[in-house]
């Protein structure tokens, strides 16, 4: 893959605060400065270099794992800096002038086949039409100009993080929580409208700079997976 470095200003969603720690007064209350940006959006920024260079083809068979290292924060102007590697291409998260990333994504053509969910703590199924936030709108609404799309009625990828925070903030959370890093998988394309089927079990509970779950996330529309995900958030940001 041969991506270009592209630049946007972070943003939150209207939805976002839902979780205090993407408003000022939440993440204050948890140690930052201001309101954090969700890890989903800055996602689907990283995803932008590559949609530009690959386009369908990524969206349906590619992945990577994206690593959130230190926050990106409400109105930080980002840089997404792709660095290719002799199997991946690396897109970085830079705010401004930094040349140390905020947040790294590891990005492949092919991630192969879905793995099964591991044993654990089974969530409840949940049913969620693609569409809304969770459709083709979620990078336009973020600041993700690509035209592809809306052009071709498919999901935007950052619906499938996005899908696995919800289960994370209904079904795990307590109270403000940070999204701290995925494995994702592509398995096909998803269109707009379509109702996904999210199977989801905690794997792990662990402490690590506080209180964590690992998730393992299926996403099944009309029986067949479109994306997997592996899945880790601090459920607790006080806790930290």
């Amino acid at each position: 893959m041969v991506a270009q470095t592209w630049v946007v200003r972070a943003q939150n969603l209207p939805e976002h605060a839902r979780n205090p720690i993407h408003t000022d007064a939440g993440a204050q209350a948890a140690g930052f400065p201001r309101a954090l940006v969700a890890g989903v959006t800055t996602y689907a920024y990283l995803t932008h270099p590559l949609v530009a260079d690959a386009g369908l083809e990524w969206l349906q068979h590619g992945g990577g794992e994206v690593r959130f290292r230190s926050p990106v924060f409400e109105h930080d102007a980002l840089r997404l800096v792709p660095v290719p590697t002799d199997d991946a291409t690396v897109v970085e998260a830079r705010v401004g002038d930094e040349e140390r990333p905020r947040v790294t994504f590891v990005a492949v053509a092919h991630a192969g086949p879905p793995p099964a969910i591991r044993s654990g703590e089974a969530l409840r199924t949940r049913q969620i039409r693609l569409e809304g936030e969770f459709g083709d709108e979620y990078g336009s609404r973020a600041g993700d100009d690509l035209a592809l799309y809306a052009r071709e009625g498919v999901v935007h990828p950052a619906v499938w993080p996005a899908l696995a925070n919800h289960i994370v903030h209904v079904d795990v959370a307590r109270g403000s929580w940070i999204h701290t890093r995925s494995i994702i998988r592509h398995h096909a394309l998803a269109r707009v409208g379509a109702v996904a089927h999210v199977h989801a079990t905690v794997v792990e509970r662990f402490r690590r700079s506080g209180d964590r779950a690992l998730l393992d996330v299926r996403i099944e529309v009309d029986g067949e997976p479109v994306a997997t995900l592996e899945h880790e958030a601090i459920i607790d940001a006080s806790s930290r």
